[in-house]
């Protein structure tokens, strides 16, 4: 069982999504420019690896909420076509 002590070093370690995309961007960047050393190179790929996952299941529960959200409270508007008003 994880103790209160293990759960606070996990969570320091979570970026926000704006965060890990900026450091996922800059890798990018880096990794293009083709000028690292191999296993500065390996390194930098599963830190890259690391922050896409961490995104993608960001993304995923940004999407789930939504749907949630979505599902009751998007209804097509279908204007009164017949002039009558309502009594």
């Amino acid at each position: 069982m994880a103790t209160s002590e293990t759960k606070k070093s996990v969570s320091t370690h979570i970026q926000s999504f704006e965060a890990s995309l900026n450091e996922l961007e800059g890798i990018i960047a880096s990794m293009e420019a083709g000028q690292m050393p191999l296993q500065e190179t390996i390194n930098t790929y599963k830190r890259g690896i690391l922050l896409l996952r961490q995104c993608q299941d960001t993304l995923n529960v940004a999407e789930q909420q939504t749907r949630i959200l979505e599902q009751d409270a998007l209804h097509e508007w279908k204007p009164d076509v017949s002039g009558q008003q309502g009594e």
